[in-house]
């Protein structure tokens, strides 16, 4: 909820049909699912933006709702691992590598490098997802088996920290959108929160109000700044166990991608290609994680939900099928992602229909945009968010404020 001086401006959502239906129908085909955007610009020339959270009075807790679902989803056999899957999308990613190394030494000193970079910045972001998928022990039975996984291309082909990222990433399924428990929305370059918004100064406020439109491009950056946290983690003081192991996969991946780039290529070639995959990694994932909860509803500190409506109602999933499952690696699938945050990638598809028409039952909307609506939204979430930087004494403020409903098509 926005409102400026009193008055209400509706948060940014698009909604699918949250209709009541009777038990056991069947959700609408994908065909009569076709959604149309109005958008409704409102000028407030009331003063400072002001952001309210959700709770417990706007989003009441559902007895039994996620019991029910679950015993459905177990039942029909979608929990169960997919090997051969991952084996296939394993291998297609290490003839990705062989290409891209044979393509390297092929086209030497040569300024058509860079689209090697950038198939790098690709395949790194793909091996991310599987590294986020074993995190969650979706790929094997054996949850050791998972950890190694997970360690050793989280580290040792991503160049992330899987100590940082899982305590992180824990933290962020048990409350999305949270305040003060969510770390998805601490501030960091970019603020989530009105009231971070309103903290920053220098060139850091500059940047906050106009944080929508900056958004994408400040991914660029976000591949560096995921390896710097890492090292930051595993160099911190406190306990971190396997720490040692962290750091020597972390090192070697380093000299086995970085090393070849400055031994075979001039200096100002090697930094643009570096930079080139870097930023293509730092895009992708962002432009990945960002359409699945960002201007979906925040939700109060002391707010109690239960976990279906929590775990739904601050969740959003993006149409396309087939193509976005592979594009995103499954995160499309984000509401069931984090219902059944186990269920492999191959079955989250199937789940999508167990879980929209739970949701009709329960008259729970199902929140399902497309990819470029999702940026919209987030663009338009984080704008307003940065209104809150501008100068409280700049009075009275002009903002134009959109917000998106569905009509049906």
């Amino acid at each position: 909820m926005w409102t400026y001086a009193g008055s209400s401006i509706r948060r940014p959502v698009v909604w699918a049909s949250a209709r009541g239906s009777r038990p056991g129908s069947r959700p609408r085909s994908s065909r009569s699912e076709e959604q149309s955007i109005a958008s409704t610009i409102v000028e407030s020339r009331l003063g400072p933006v002001r952001q309210t959270y959700s709770g417990t009075t706007e989003f009441p807790p559902i007895t039994k709702a996620y019991t029910e679902l679950s015993q459905v989803v177990r039942e029909s056999g979608l929990l169960v691992r997919t090997p051969v899957f991952y084996a296939v999308v394993a291998s297609a990613i290490v003839l990705g590598f062989a290409g891209c190394v044979t393509g390297f030494i092929l086209l030497g000193d040569s300024w058509f490098q860079l689209f090697i970079a950038a198939a790098l910045g690709i395949l790194f972001t793909q091996v991310a997802f599987l590294a986020h998928e074993a995190a969650h022990r979706q790929i094997f039975a054996s949850g050791p088996a998972n950890d190694r996984l997970g360690l050793f291309i989280g580290n040792g082909i991503v160049g992330m920290s899987r100590s940082w990222w899982a305590s992180k990433h824990t933290r962020h399924h048990a409350n999305p959108n949270r305040v003060d428990k969510d770390p998805d929305i601490e501030i960091d370059t970019i603020s989530f929160l009105d009231v971070d918004a309103a903290k920053a100064r220098g060139v850091q406020r500059w940047i906050t109000q106009r944080q929508g439109y900056l958004f994408f491009p400040l991914l660029a950056f976000e591949g560096i700044n995921l390896y710097v946290l890492a090292l930051r983690h595993l160099f911190s003081r406190g306990e971190i166990k396997g720490r040692w192991g962290e750091l020597g996969l972390l090192a070697l991946r380093h000299a086995i991608f970085i090393a070849p780039i400055f031994i075979f290529l001039p200096v100002g070639l090697a930094f643009a290609f570096f930079g080139v995959s870097v930023a293509v990694f730092g895009i992708y994932m962002g432009a990945s994680f960002a359409p699945n909860h960002k201007g979906m509803p925040i939700i109060a500190p002391g707010a109690k939900l239960d976990f279906f409506s929590k775990q739904v109602r601050t969740s959003r999933n993006i149409a396309g099928g087939w193509w976005a499952t592979w594009l995103m690696g499954g995160l499309n699938y984000q509401i069931e992602h984090h219902l059944f945050p186990n269920m492999p990638r191959p079955h989250l598809s199937r789940a999508r229909l167990i879980v929209r028409e739970h949701c009709e039952t329960l008259n729970v909307p199902y929140v399902e945009t497309t990819l470029l609506q999702s940026y919209g939204i987030v663009i338009a979430y984080l704008n307003r968010v940065g209104l809150a930087a501008r100068d409280p004494f700049e009075c009275p403020m002009t903002a134009s404020t959109r917000h998106l409903t569905v009509e049906k098509g």
